[in-house]
């Protein structure tokens, strides 16, 4: 199956989105239900050319006391009920839609409460990663997709941010490159020391331990952990399997994927996710946006005999808009093992790009 992702404003006042996107012979569409903040290209939108997009919201109605002490914010950029409007467009053209939505990225809550924010070895408060070691952000995540499944009815659910986020985030004027840190340098740092997290920790000198780390050379995270390295990698997997546990019973029997990474120091929106653990997913994406040779190492280790097994591909720069190379990308991702390919992004796609792609999965 191919998916392509898409947002609710690229279809809404844009008549003539539904048929373009089957035209490209995707098989069904990832619409995102809820969103972080963005400024997006709409390259075929009959209204505007860019849209500003200054805070996390929900594009299904906001009923707010399904919530709790978490909730999300409506739109004003788009109408409020924008997945629908979006979602029945699709559907007039024999697109299935599936609610793609991040859960633990949200900078606007974060900032609203700061407190259930990841907070490094410093006392750095992220505000972009709410920590799912606190109730609140599980009780969040869960009624979020409750709402998700009732007033969206979707054909699917697609999750990325499904566990805990760290230090790296492409937020605007995002100032932290020059530092140069190695990954295991972005890894310490990405550990959280909130009030949840701190005391889930097997040693109490855990948090001046890591400090230490993060100052020195070490290559790998067994060398700048020593002892407590498996414990701490257990404790960062053991969040997202928690917060998929608490998800599962509300999807209502939706087939469930996964944004998701082997590796256990994961930073970013793709969840750390021990290859062997089920827990009730259709299937897990690997990211496959660097060069074919890493794609295929990332979908090797997330495969699963009992799920299905997703490429998450870019069309978008730096990759050329060459059917070719697209062609070449998409075969190698298959002989890989992966089942489906999940299309980034049909919405900021120049007709090139879309070209390109098209002619690819042909």
């Amino acid at each position: 199956m191919n998916i392509g992702y898409v947002f609710p404003w690229d279809i809404v006042g844009d008549p003539a989105a539904p048929e373009r996107l089957a035209a490209t012979g995707v098989d069904a569409i990832a619409l995102a239900a809820s969103y972080h903040s963005t400024r997006a290209a709409t390259p075929f939108h009959p209204a505007h050319r860019v849209l500003e997009v200054p805070h996390s919201a929900f594009y299904l109605p906001v009923r707010r006391p399904a919530y709790g002490v978490l909730h999300p914010h409506a739109p004003t950029w788009t109408p409020p009920d924008a997945y629908l409007q979006a979602r029945d467009a699709l559907a007039s053209v024999g697109l299935p839609v599936h609610a793609w939505t991040p859960l633990t990225h949200n900078t606007l809550l974060g900032r609203l409460h700061p407190e259930l924010t990841v907070r490094n070895a410093f006392g750095d408060r992220y505000p972009h990663a709410l920590c799912p070691s606190h109730e609140d952000v599980l009780d969040y995540c869960t009624r979020l997709i409750s709402e998700i499944v009732e007033l969206g009815d979707p054909a699917g659910l697609i999750l990325e941010a499904c566990g805990p986020m760290g230090v790296t985030h492409q937020s605007v004027h995002d100032k932290t490159a020059g530092a140069d840190w190695s990954a295991t340098q972005s890894a310490l740092l990405s550990l959280c020391f909130c009030t949840a997290c701190t005391p889930k920790y097997p040693d109490p000198r855990t948090q001046a331990r890591v400090r230490t780390a993060i100052d020195t050379s070490a290559t790998s995270m067994q060398e700048a952990l020593g002892d407590l390295t498996q414990p701490i990698a257990h404790l960062r997997t053991a969040l997202t399997t928690t917060l998929l546990t608490r998800l599962i019973p509300a999807t209502q029997g939706r087939p469930l994927r996964l944004h998701a990474s082997t590796d256990h120091w994961s930073t970013g929106s793709f969840a750390a996710l021990p290859p062997q653990n089920q827990h009730g997913l259709t299937g897990a994406a690997a990211l496959c946006w660097g060069p074919d040779d890493e794609a295929t190492t990332n979908l090797a280790r997330l495969a699963h005999p009992a799920r299905k097994l997703g490429a998450y591909t870019t069309i978008l720069p730096p990759r050329p808009p060459d059917p070719d190379q697209l062609a070449r990308s998409f075969a190698a991702y298959s002989k890989a093992g992966a089942d489906e390919l999940h299309l980034y992004h049909l919405g900021l796609a120049s007709q090139a790009r879309l070209a390109a792609m098209t002619v690819a999965l042909r």
